[in-house]
This record gives structure tokens, sequence and C-alpha cells, in this order.
């Protein structure tokens, strides 16, 4: 097994000639695919991953200078792609790994045939015309939150960005995978997202884009998905759904996941 492989325990299931490459998000594991993935493993190669820093990952390979932009875990998709010997491949990423694909896909296009990208926004902070829901008192208050007691915030973390009460078995798997994250990594990633801008290099993605939104998302407002598609700077499409919450494919699986399913099958329709 090779470093890049066990650094981030990836997994290739299913059969078929087209790859399809399921990247989580921040607070997640590749565990978040587990309704999307018995859908796929008939039609395609699949290849599973975790983010450096996820709690399923040794913390002593993380990196927190490498990992300070995104771009840092943009080399490790790369890494994982030519380790493998992957091109072409539909790239599903959620929120945090939506970006990252789309960052990957500037620097290797020839890797990348699609991307499928769910809850991402390419800036939390507001602007000057631009929305992003947050302002920075705000972002600074949930990292003085994470800092001061990691376990209370990822309690109550946990509901308002899955979207439902403690009690659903969604909030309690984020909860848990949340909470499997050592404390310091977890701060220094989530800075690395809120802070992170990617607005100027939307025009640089060229690779087609299918941008999946839920109708409410505490972390991404609804107008992110038409930013997205009016500043990409290749064919790109977007499907507003009525779920609720920041991480749809786990708490709502029977509406996102035929959305999904569909996106992946199918190509963007280009008007002649």
């Amino acid at each position: 097994m090779g470093i890049v492989e066990e650094a981030h325990n990836v997994k290739i299931v299913g059969s078929g000639t087209q790859v399809i490459v399921l990247a989580h998000g921040f607070g997640t594991d590749q565990s978040v695919w587990k309704h999307l993935l018995p859908h796929l493993v008939n039609d395609y190669k699949v290849v599973l991953y975790d983010n450096m820093g996820a709690g399923t990952t040794n913390p002593d390979f993380f990196d927190f200078e490498r990992y300070s932009t995104l771009e840092g875990f943009a080399y490790d998709l790369l890494a994982i792609l030519e380790e493998f010997q992957l091109s072409s491949c539909i790239f599903v990423g959620h929120s945090v790994s939506a970006i990252v694909g789309a960052i990957a896909s500037i620097m290797r296009p020839d890797l990348f045939s699609k991307l499928v990208l769910i809850s991402a926004s390419p800036r939390y902070l507001n602007d000057v015309d631009y929305y992003g829901g947050f302002e920075q008192e705000d972002l600074d208050q949930l990292f003085e939150a994470m800092q001061s007691n990691f376990k209370a915030w990822c309690s109550g973390f946990a509901p308002l960005a899955v979207g439902g009460d403690m009690d659903s078995v969604a909030v309690q798997e984020f909860s848990r995978t949340l909470f499997n994250m050592r404390p310091d990594i977890a701060l220094s990633v989530a800075q690395t997202i809120f802070q992170s801008d990617f607005r100027h290099l939307l025009c640089h993605v060229t690779i087609p884009c299918h941008i999946i939104q839920s109708i409410k998302d505490l972390a991404v407002p609804v107008v992110v998905s038409e930013y997205l598609h009016q500043n990409l700077g290749g064919d790109s499409i977007v499907e507003v759904m009525s779920s609720e919450g920041h991480l749809p494919q786990l708490s709502s699986p029977d509406t996102v996941v035929p959305v999904l399913l569909r996106h992946i099958r199918h190509d963007i329709a280009v008007k002649s």
C-alpha cells in the first residue's frame, strides 16, 4: 500500500470503466457517502478517500502549514489521482471539497471530465456586492467557541449545520465524525475554509460544473449557487433542491440521491 493510499484511507470499489471520485467536506469522512455509494458500484469505478485532518486519518500526518490553504488539499487530490493513474474522472465534491476539486481541475484539467459541486461556496464572508452569509464577527465567535469547548461546540454546531434536532440519525452521525477530529486540527481547517476566497479563480475553471444546493443551508446561502453559475469559466448548471441543511446527502438521501445520480449520469445539454 502506497503512502498516499494509506494516509487518505483510499478505497476503490465498483465495476465500470468511468471513474467517480467522492470527496467529503469539513467534519465528515468518506462514510458520508453511504447512501449514494450503493447506487454507483454496479456502473462505475468509485474512489473514496478521507481528507487529511478527518478523524479517520493519522493526526501526525497533518501539516498545519500545508493545509493553511485549500491548495494543500488540492495537491492531495491530485496525488491520489496520479497514484492510481486515474484521468477524466467525474468528481463529486461536498462543501470545501467542491472548491478543492475546482482548484485541482485548474491545475490538471485532463484529470477531470465533470465536477458535481454540492453545498459549495467560493467565499463565506460577506463583501461589497457579495453575500456569503457570514460577517467576520460571526466567524470569530465560531472559532472562539471551538477553542473554548470543542465538544460543546460540536453538539451545538451539528444540528445547525445538518438542519434537524439532536435526535436525528444524520445529526448524530455528523456529531460523531466532527468530534472525531482533533480539536486543534478542526480549528485550523475551519479557519482555512471560512477565511478562504476563491472568487478570483472561478473564471479559470473550464470543466463542466453541476452545482447542487439545498434551498436552506446555514453555511451557504442559496444565492451563492447562482454566483458560482455566473462566474465559472466553463459550462455550468444549478439545481436547488427542496432539502434543508449543509449535508443533504446524509440528511435527505431520498431527495438528494436521485438528483446526484441524474447529474452524474447526464451531461449539461449545451444549447447550439
